[in-house]
């Protein structure tokens, strides 16, 4: 630059200009009435911009608003240490980068940032999970990684074991010889909070027999979900041979197993059949739940196809079979941990949905001291369950001191300290009578405490549209945004809020399902773990060959506080807190 030029636009700044203004007079030697009122009148307008100038140059920028400082500042970061380096144990060096960039180890490095922003950038949201991984776990799902890339869709050992099954899924056929790799076909079945669940049932279920998982993409599988393993695709491909009789296959199908023990037939371990459909859905029968007796994993063990629908979240019954006890132990020293490490590692949101997360994020829950996320669920037929239902939420909210109650005598109420504080409720429902309801009476009335409350719904569907594209990406971010609160209240036998406590680490306040259109007393309990309900499990002892009480077998597997017949995982220290 001519430092002519550079010089001539210094002269002409603010500051030079008023202090021209104010010495020429001195110079001149003419200190006269007339130019000392000019300089008290320099003074007096100079003084405004001058001090506007201080202010100018001191403050910080715009976006350093509280609120959105923090996470701005680490996304630079995140931007600008995504070249980082590999370490010699295979996990990227972060050091610069926000702690649990990689889930605690969960989430392998090597993927492309910008195919999958929520991979990264959820921590951004989300406060770092006080339940860790064991390092047992971390290393079988870099074993099965590889196994995936090495048996998915398109490599060569699929296509043999496609070949195979083409040739063979005519009758009865059995399978001449062993195929390198052995697979969990996941049939697309019930609404996304099921699907997400059964998900990630099927993925333990592999990840204990060696097998792939592979996903039947149904509508829009694709569209809400990234892939979670890299360098293959987990979704089912276009060309699987026997992929047009999934909606045929019932519990009355030859290649059922269920059907197979029920009549005795092709179960011994000289005809293997080239697959076996597996009906775990909520009407299965008594030979259908025999899959999780030991004893009758000898034929399975040995089929490469295992072809699997159910709506059933079904790992405490993996928990109950002694062949995975000790695998089970090493993966998970902590118990109630199951679906927290396996749906973060699973379920990450597309670029489309998560975008619909961080934008009702920001706008609504972002600078709220505390966010309290309600989910609310109704399984009542007849009249509009709204008033009871609410006269319920509010029971329940009130008394656990998760919400304040308001003061309909004074206009106003002033916070004891004299900051109140802000808080936000995420409301999610079919339908917008619930939010409404709550944010009309914090906007008349004050709380007693002085804070203030914001109530806000994303959407209001109406009824549940499975299967629907838009429905569901509306559904699967609200989930997640429920994931993001600091307080969760859900309802009962709801897998939508079992899907969100779960990828939060919440134990929320339950919600008992009401009955005869009448609030339950109590109106709600703490749950005892985070973990999902099974809502149909078996009640057979497989060694004796009996029914039995399978909630009372061992410490960790206990029934549900919203369905006393349902399975749930707990840890040991919840168990012994309920003697």
């Amino acid at each position: 630059m001519d430092l002519s030029v550079s010089r001539s636009r210094r002269r002409i700044s603010p500051y030079n200009t008023i202090l021209a203004t104010l010495v020429a007079p001195l110079k001149s030697g003419l200190i006269t009435t007339m130019n000392l009122m000019k300089i008290l009148a320099a003074l007096l307008v100079s003084l405004p911009v001058l001090v506007t100038l201080s202010l100018v140059l001191r403050s910080p920028p715009p976006d350093r608003i509280k609120g959105f400082a923090d996470a701005r500042v680490i996304q630079r970061l995140t931007r600008n240490d995504t070249s980082s380096s590999n370490s010699e144990d295979g996990f990227s060096d972060h050091t610069q980068m926000p702690k649990d960039t990689l889930h605690d180890g969960l989430i392998a490095p090597g993927f492309d940032e910008g195919s999958c922003l929520s991979r990264y950038q959820s921590n951004l949201y989300r406060k770092i999970s006080p339940h860790k991984p064991s390092s047992y776990l971390l290393s079988r799902l870099r074993n099965y990684e590889h196994l995936h890339k090495k048996c998915g869709p398109h490599t060569k050992s699929y296509k043999i074991a496609m070949a195979q099954l083409k040739s063979t899924d005519q009758g009865n056929s059995s399978v001449g010889g062993s195929t390198e790799c052995k697979y969990v076909v996941w049939i697309s079945y019930s609404g996304l909070g099921n699907k997400i669940l059964t998900i990630t049932s099927a993925f333990l279920y592999a990840l204990l027999t060696n097998r792939v998982l592979l996903v039947d993409p149904g509508k829009d599988m694709a569209d809400l979900f990234c892939e979670p393993f890299p360098e293959n695709s987990w979704l089912l491909s276009k060309d699987f041979s026997i992929k047009e009789k999934f909606n045929k296959f019932d519990q009355k199908s030859p290649h059922c197993y269920g059907n197979m023990l029920k009549n005795k037939k092709n179960t011994s371990s000289e005809l293997v059949p080239s697959f076996l459909y597996l009906h775990l859905a909520h009407d299965y029968d008594e030979q259908d739940k025999l899959f999780f007796c030991d004893e009758y994993h000898s034929l399975t063990g040995k089929v490469p196809w295992l072809i699997m629908r159910t709506d059933n979240y079904f790992v405490p019954s993996l928990f109950l079979m002694p062949s995975f006890e000790q695998e089970l132990e090493k993966l998970f020293p902590e118990k109630e941990t199951v679906f927290h490490h396996l749906g973060r590692y699973l379920f990450h949101p597309s670029n489309h949905v998560w975008g619909l997360i961080t934008r009702y994020y920001q706008a609504h829950l972002a600078k709220a001291d505390e966010r309290i996320g309600i989910q609310v669920r109704t399984f009542e037929s007849g009249p509009s369950p709204l008033q009871h239902v609410m006269n319920q939420i509010y029971a329940c909210v009130f008394k656990e001191k998760l919400l304040p109650q308001v003061d309909k005598q004074k206009p106003v109420v002033t916070a004891p300290s004299g900051i109140p504080k802000l808080k936000s409720v995420l409301i999610t429902s079919l339908t917008s009578g619930y939010s409404e309801n709550m944010r009309n009476m914090y906007w008349q009335h004050p709380t007693v405490n002085g804070d203030l409350i914001g109530v806000f719904q994303p959407s209001h569907e109406g009824h549940q549209q499975t299967d629907k594209n838009l429905h569901d990406r509306k559904a699967w971010a609200e989930m997640y945004l429920l994931s993001l609160c600091d307080v969760l209240v859900t309802s009962a036998w709801s897998t939508f809020g079992y899907v969100a406590q779960g990828l939060g680490g919440l134990k929320p306040w339950i919600l008992y399902k009401p009955e005869n259109q009448t609030m339950p007393n109590p109106p709600c309990r703490r749950v005892m773990s985070m973990e999902p309900c099974f809502h149909a499990p078996p009640f057979y002892d497989c060694k004796a060959k009996r029914g039995v009480d399978t909630g009372a077998l061992v410490p960790h597997v206990r029934h549900c506080e919203d369905m006393s017949w349902g399975l749930k995982l707990v840890g040991s220290h919840e168990f012994h807190d309920q003697l």
